[in-house]
């Protein structure tokens, strides 16, 4: 089971699929856009555990329970 390690960047990126979904709903974006878009965040999610080149610790965003 996962656990959420830092709530503001969760928070940062739930809001932020929430908003594409919603602006590829209602037709402001398109689709193809709008996956990129998703991609995007998802992306950094999954990949913001990666320790930076300086050797500073960043906190994921999901962690082990």
């Amino acid at each position: 089971m996962m656990n959420i390690t830092n709530p503001p960047k969760a928070l940062i990126v739930l809001v932020a699929m929430v908003c594409i979904t919603v602006l590829m709903a209602i037709g402001k974006i398109d689709q193809s856009a709008g996956t990129g878009i998703l991609g995007t965040i998802v992306g950094y999610s999954v990949g913001n555990s990666i320790r930076p080149k300086n050797g500073d610790q960043v906190p994921p965003i999901f962690g082990r329970k």
